[in-house]
């Protein structure tokens, strides 16, 4: 079954973010975001002159679309983040009005790249766990705020299959963060680094330079044979 936009919170990260996300350095990649949704890294990373390319099951819907309902969701969300601002860490970003402000001038950036990339080819309507690449085409791939994230709603055997896949594509991947929506350790880590492991990957927990969602500052790489 497609996705509907209804069923869809667009929130979107800046390139800065994602490079401390993630430990980037970006200058010599090709690079697959799986889940990006409305980040602007795409865009910065276009500018650059770098290879990246986006998939998303948002980017079947028009520019149009995505900014209606990013100022659908957008007051739920500031209301959401100021009821629970304990569970975040208030240090670049000083309050919950920054933070709206913030993001939604990534997602501005976005939008303004989004009909062009997508006629490119940069932003493409696929998502996990299959994806419409050939095996090795990609030096890394990068999932942001989707696997271990949603772990009530994406089951064990959906981690599996979309690490293995991305796996599959891309010579190194890398997920952030590791905890649920609540700040609590995903419960489907653990299994998913078996299912590596039996599959013949490496696999390393590492800390990263960002913290935001409080106690979330460390990433899965993965790479498929030992260093």
């Amino acid at each position: 079954m497609a996705f509907q936009l209804y069923q869809i919170v667009p929130w979107g990260r800046s390139f800065d973010e994602y490079t401390r996300m993630f430990s980037l350095n970006v200058n010599e990649e090709r690079i697959l975001g799986c889940g990006d949704g409305p980040a602007s890294f795409n865009a910065t990373m276009h500018r650059m002159g770098n290879y990246m390319v986006s998939v998303d099951p948002l980017y079947s819907f028009s520019s149009t679309e995505i900014r209606e309902r990013i100022q659908e969701v957008y007051p739920t969300i500031i209301e959401q983040l100021l009821a629970n601002q304990s569970a975040y860490v208030w240090t670049m970003i000083r309050s919950p009005q920054d933070l709206g402000r913030l993001r939604m001038e990534i997602m501005e950036e976005f939008l303004e790249d989004f009909e062009l990339g997508k006629s490119e080819g940069r932003y493409l309507h696929h998502e996990l766990p299959e994806l419409p690449f050939e095996a090795g085409q990609f030096d890394l791939a990068l999932c942001s705020h989707l696997l271990f994230t949603y772990s009530e709603r994406l089951s064990r055997e959906f981690h599996c299959q979309a690490m293995l896949e991305m796996c599959r594509v891309a010579k190194e991947v890398r997920v952030f963060p590791l905890l649920n929506q609540d700040g609590q350790p995903s419960l489907h880590l653990d299994p998913v680094c078996r299912c590596l492991k039996e599959n013949g990957y490496y696999f390393k927990i590492e800390p990263v330079d960002y913290e935001f969602q409080r106690g979330s500052n460390r990433m899965l790489r993965i790479r498929a044979c030992n260093p």
